[in-house]
Formats: structure tokens, C-alpha cells, sequence
């Protein structure tokens, strides 16, 4: 058994206008290192996927979780974050010893933690969070193209695209539409 067990956690889909906010913890195995982490953002699709599966086959445990569109609106946007964050260490079938964030904020966590600001550019193991959490996002996203044609999710993934503002304006807004949010909000007083 390893002597430090450190977890690092990311969120991803703060800033969309539909779909849920999605957070990773990881704690990575050091006999298992892995080439290539870094902030999710900096990475192509197909590399971050490539490292997605990685990450997944080698770490020593991983979690992602969620908050979904109706708690954003219920609790705002930046606790709905820190929940999802708390809910994937909850979900970690080990308990980690300490736990390095991505940001400024930390969840409600079992052991002590640090927030570390640009942290998946820093820390392996927020690196590793951050990329597993945008490619669950990002499928989870594509999936809802076809329950919710029209929209583009696909493509944008509920970012406030000009293209997705303009089918809010024209098909009006889903159940998976943040409603809080002031595009959507601003099409809601218009039906």
C-alpha cells in the first residue's frame, strides 16, 4: 500500500449554458506514471481521450461525478462545482490522505486539502482530473445532439456559442438549459 495517497480534482463546464458541471477525482499510482498530463484545454480530442483510457486503466482509483443543470440553478453555479468535487471524492474507493484542487475554492472534503490556482498545469494528478472529467463531459454532451437536435451540442457542448444562443432563440430552451444562467434566463421571459 502506498504511504501517501494524494487526490487530485478538477470540474469541467462551468462556464456552458446547458448540461451538467462534471468533476474527477484521481489518485495516480507512481509505479504507474503517465506521459502527457496536462490541463485538458491544452490537448486535442483524440489525445485527451487516448489519455482518458489511460488514466483510467492505471491510476490507482478514480471517480467523476456531477451536479446537474436543476441543482446549478437551486445552489449557483460555483456550489454546484465544489459539490460535484465533493461527491467524486466521496465516490473514490480509497480514501485519500490529502487532496490538491484545481482553483482557489475547496469543497467540503474528508482530509486536508490545497487549492492550487492553474493546478492542472502543475500537479499530475489534477492534470488527470481535468482530463477524464472533459471527456465524460464532452461524450455526454455529443449524446445529447440526438435526443435534442438542432442545438449543436455536439459542437459547442452547451458553450454560449453564437450558434447555440441562436437556437436557444429559435427552438427555446431544454430541460437540460441552466436556467439561472442570463441567456437562457433572458429566452424564458420572452415564451
Amino acid at each position: 500500500m502506498h504511504s501517501l495517497l494524494i487526490a487530485g480534482i478538477d470540474e469541467v463546464g462551468r462556464g456552458p449554458l446547458a448540461g451538467p458541471v462534471i468533476a474527477a477525482a484521481v489518485i495516480l499510482d507512481p509505479e504507474k506514471p503517465i506521459d502527457g498530463l496536462t490541463d485538458s484545454k491544452k490537448l486535442t480530442e483524440k489525445k485527451r481521450e487516448l489519455l482518458s483510457e489511460q488514466i483510467m486503466s492505471h491510476a490507482l482509483c478514480w471517480c467523476i461525478a456531477r451536479a446537474d443543470p436543476k441543482e446549478i440553478d437551486a445552489i449557483n453555479i460555483l456550489q454546484a462545482s465544489l459539490l460535484a468535487m465533493q461527491r467524486a471524492v466521496e465516490g473514490l474507493s480509497i480514501t485519500p490522505n490529502e487532496c490538491l484542487v484545481d482553483g482557489n475554492k475547496l469543497p467540503q472534503l474528508p482530509c486536508p486539502a490545497t487549492a492550487i490556482i492553474k493546478g492542472d498545469l502543475t500537479e499530475p494528478a489534477i492534470s488527470a482530473a481535468s482530463i477524464i472529467a472533459k471527456v465524460a463531459r464532452d461524450k455526454e454532451m455529443v449524446a445529447m445532439e440526438s435526443q435534442y437536435p438542432g442545438y449543436g451540442f455536439a459542437k459547442h457542448k452547451g458553450y454560449p456559442t453564437k450558434q447555440h444562443r441562436e437556437a436557444i432563440k429559435i427552438w427555446g430552451v431544454t430541460p437540460i438549459h441552466r436556467k439561472s444562467f442570463a441567456p437562457v434566463k433572458e429566452q424564458l421571459k420572452l415564451f
